[in-house]
């Protein structure tokens, strides 16, 4: 599981992806989470939107990363 700290309260779950470059661009994110390939805390989540904040996860493509303050 990688660590990604974050200096803000928290970050939206679309921005987070691009941030730790799990994806290339703002469309690829919001592609793979309307399809559903995204996990936050081990459940599929589908909103692009969605705020994370320490201590969340996020899985994608086999990949788990954790969010730190």
């Amino acid at each position: 599981m990688e660590q990604i700290q974050i200096t803000t309260e928290y970050i939206k779950l679309d921005a987070f992806l691009k941030f730790c470059t799990a994806v290339n661009s703002g469309g690829e994110a919001k592609i793979l989470i309307a399809d559903g390939q995204v996990q936050v805390n081990g459940e599929v989540c589908t909103q692009r939107g969605k705020k994370l904040h320490p201590g969340d996860t996020v899985s994608i493509g086999g990949e788990t990363y954790e969010v730190t303050a």
